[in-house]
């Protein structure tokens, strides 16, 4: 019951062709392609570079606000 048989495709994508036109399918899955292209390239690109160092935390030595509550956590016992 979950799955859909060829003749459910068949008929979605003639009402997707019907809708959208074929240029327009056309155009959009060629910059589909562009998009996956550029995204594997910089993947690429991005993975020759030197390991980059994990963030370090900031501190701040600002006062406390007032409405800002300062608590510790304990376990209880």
């Amino acid at each position: 019951m979950g799955s859909f048989s060829i003749w459910h495709w068949l008929i979605v994508l003639l009402v997707v062709v019907l809708i959208f036109g074929t240029k327009k399918l056309k155009n959009m899955g060629s910059d589909l392609g562009a998009a996956v292209k550029g995204f594997k390239d910089g993947v690429r690109d991005g993975s020759s570079d030197a390991p980059v160092p994990p963030a370090q935390q900031v501190t701040t030595n600002k006062p406390a606000d007032a409405n800002t509550v300062d608590v510790e956590a304990k376990t209880k016992s």
